[in-house]
């Protein structure tokens, strides 16, 4: 049996305002104008990544890849630098209830697309310090992904600033 919701005069008006919702599936509700010139890197121009944050806690590391990729296909020279909490992005042996398995859809998402920067040529580098702080062993590490000593971060800036890269760093608590 259905029961229907009792509603106040003011619930209604409200609901009445607009059309909820106003466009139907696959009905674009945002324009396509894309207001920049569409970039693509100059021979030897570089593009790193620093990202401090986990997966799951925000969208900020998943984006931070995600954004590696497309400047890896622009045809920068692109890497990764995951520290701190991020470097457990980089672990192959996420997952539940066993490695590898995801509890929800998406579990998973920052593995399997470091892998795909990975297999299109992207450099990872995740911080040793980051991993031991949260218990992780380099061993946890997805293959591919190249560890560094916790004095690499800073010197990995000066050496991306001194190529001219574009550092996007993120950071997230």
């Amino acid at each position: 049996m259905a029961v229907e919701p009792k509603l106040s005069d003011q619930e209604i008006a409200s609901l009445l305002e607009i059309p909820h919702p106003s466009k139907g599936i696959g009905e674009s509700i945002y324009g396509a104008t894309k207001v920049f010139p569409d970039y693509q890197a100059e021979p030897g121009e570089t593009y790193l990544g620093m990202v401090h944050g986990i997966a799951h806690e925000s969208s900020v590391s998943f984006v931070a890849v995600l954004l590696a990729i497309r400047a890896l296909r622009k045809g920068f020279d692109s890497a990764l630098y995951f520290f701190g909490i991020g470097s457990l992005n980089c672990l192959a042996t996420r997952g539940f209830p066993t490695i590898g398995a995801e509890l929800f859809p998406g579990m998973r998402n920052e593995n399997s697309q470091l892998a795909k920067f990975l297999e299109e040529g992207g450099k990872v580098f995740a911080c040793r310090l980051g991993l031991a702080l949260h218990g992780a062993r380099e061993e946890d590490l997805m293959e591919g992904v190249i560890p560094c000593h916790p004095l690499d971060m800073q010197d990995a800036l000066i050496e991306y600033s001194r190529k001219g890269a574009v550092i996007n760093t993120t950071w997230m608590f």
